[in-house]
């Protein structure tokens, strides 16, 4: 079996080509993938060439990890059936590639395990579950405080603070340095650093990327505050000790989403707790992959980019 898929051979060198998939076996969905998020996080990183040793990296590498489709196969050991829609995390069934994520792909073999099924079909909006779910993941959690500031708005900033307003808890304030992100708040504010005069906050989560943004968020904490890591950082992370001291402040590393996360994340947009809306920016087809990749990383009005493998 073949397919089309978005191929990275190196930093800045991507093209769509046909590539070789792994036959299923009777726990594997064949799935007809009809969007893919593109990740400006670590998919950047790679088209970068930024990206640190990571285990199962290497290229050619077909990258993606948001992606919503049909399944068109199903394996007999599988509770699926063909029309059900589904949200694919990537997939390793590339004979030809790398599959360390593998969602950029017109069709895709993996596990039944792997997926989650939709109930509201393959909407473009349902590739975001991916964010929305490691969004979720940073907040929930035994003794583990909702956000009261948010540092970037991109989108898994907007879906912080989405997060925390559907959980009852008080609109958290939002730090965006770049004027043309400050706009779509939904029911919180969002502000200049330097704008914010509040140096007492109990919990500050930064989802900037920023490495060198410690000593800024230490300095706005309150005594045993909490500054959570939600961002994915390429540089090491340094802060003056002195001051950190003073404050006794503690930091928490927030990592990728569980399946947990992906089942109740999942519940709650299919209620209409947590919506994700407008936070697609661009929508591009997959043919056009190599110029909508660019405009992903490198265009700053780009808050989210989508690729449409129906769309010719």
């Amino acid at each position: 079996m073949r397919s089309s898929a978005v191929v990275l051979h190196g930093p800045g060198h991507l093209s769509v080509e046909s590539v070789t998939l792994s036959p299923p076996s009777a726990s594997d969905l064949v799935v007809e993938i009809r969007h893919s998020g593109v990740s400006t996080g670590t998919e950047k990183l790679f088209w970068s060439g930024e990206m640190p040793p990571f285990p199962g990296m290497g290229y050619p590498l077909v990258p993606g990890y948001e992606a919503v489709g049909e399944v068109v196969e199903a394996g007999s050991d599988t509770r699926y059936g063909v029309g059900d829609a589904v949200f694919v995390p990537g997939a390793t069934c590339y004979e030809d590639a790398h599959g360390l994520f593998g969602g950029s792909s017109r069709l895709i073999v993996t596990d039944a395990d792997r997926v989650t099924p939709l109930d509201s079909g393959c909407q473009r909006e349902m590739t975001l579950l991916a964010l929305a779910a490691t969004a979720r993941h940073s907040m929930a959690g035994l003794g583990h405080q909702v956000p009261e500031l948010i540092v970037g708005h991109g989108v898994v900033g907007r879906l912080l603070a989405r997060l925390t307003i559907a959980a009852g808890a008080p609109a958290p304030l939002v730090w965006e340095t770049n004027p043309a992100r400050r706009d779509g708040a939904e029911g919180y504010q969002v502000i200049a650093p330097e704008e914010d005069p509040r140096r007492d906050y109990g919990c500050i989560y930064d989802a900037s990327g920023d490495s060198a943004i410690l000593n800024s968020l230490v300095s706005r904490l309150r005594r045993t505050g909490e500054i959570v890591l939600a961002g994915f950082y390429t540089q090491p992370l340094s802060f003056a000790f002195p001051p950190a001291f003073m404050k006794e402040a503690r930091m928490r590393i927030a990592a990728e989403w569980t399946p947990e996360d992906m089942r109740a994340t999942r519940s709650l947009v299919e209620s209409g707790a947590l919506s994700l809306d407008n936070l697609i920016s661009h929508i591009a087809p997959a043919s056009d992959a190599a110029t909508a990749y660019a405009t992903a990383f490198e265009d700053p009005d780009c808050l989210k980019l989508v690729l449409d493998w129906e769309i010719t």
